[in-house]
């Protein structure tokens, strides 16, 4: 997988968008602030950006990108604290990486969304930013943060409770949801599976021999 990675990496050539983090983040911190200051208006900055497959079948292209500028939320402390996570996992991330191989990643979420949008006809960054969340998790296993401001807490184990609310929203969502999502956390499963998969037969191996 790793050597498929690398075909694709150096593919992509001068064709990849350094600090693509940061023009993520303020994209989304202005569609946030034009949907706060035009709330009133018929047609919202969301609205005219979200992913719509009938729209997108009638010419509206756009939204196969655009979709990743909507945030989540419209509390403008949990935006900002959102936003500040997505912009110190995103450069931490490009700087373990370097700025192609991010760019390959979130290339590949866009176009697992736009796929999973286009089967199931629901689309949405969300999970594409989740696997940013996981990626970074694997990468840095140990790094704290302070929940609640307070409490320190490993990534890890925040990682833990993500994929097992992955888990269970894989048994309890509709079949087109269900397909949306494992096609947004494509980059995930291509740069993780195979790790992630040795290391539960190593843990099940170990598991067994204890018995």
């Amino acid at each position: 997988m790793e050597r498929f990675l690398s075909r694709l990496e150096n593919k992509m050539g001068r064709f990849y968008i350094p600090g693509l983090m940061k023009i993520i983040v303020f994209g989304m911190a202005g569609v946030f602030l034009l949907d706060l200051f035009f709330f009133r208006s018929a047609v919202t900055a969301s609205q005219l950006l979200s992913f719509n497959r009938a729209l997108i079948l009638r010419g509206q292209v756009w939204r196969l990108v655009t979709f990743i500028f909507i945030p989540e939320g419209s509390s403008p402390i949990f935006i900002f604290f959102t936003l500040y996570f997505y912009y110190l996992l995103g450069t931490a991330l490009e700087n373990r990486w370097g700025s192609r191989r991010f760019n390959l990643y979130y290339l590949l979420g866009i176009l697992g969304a736009d796929l999973g949008g286009m089967l199931t006809g629901y689309g949405t960054g969300y999970f594409l930013n989740l696997s940013l969340f996981l990626a970074f998790a694997c990468l840095y296993p140990e790094f704290e943060i302070l929940l609640f401001f307070v409490l320190p807490v490993k990534i890890k184990y925040i990682a833990y409770l993500d994929a097992a609310y992955l888990a269970y929203l894989l048994f309890s969502l509709p079949w087109a949801g269900r397909g949306s999502m494992l096609l947004s956390l494509l980059p995930f499963f291509l740069f993780f599976g195979e790790e992630l998969f040795f290391s539960a037969k190593r843990l099940a191996w170990r598991l067994k021999n204890r018995r």
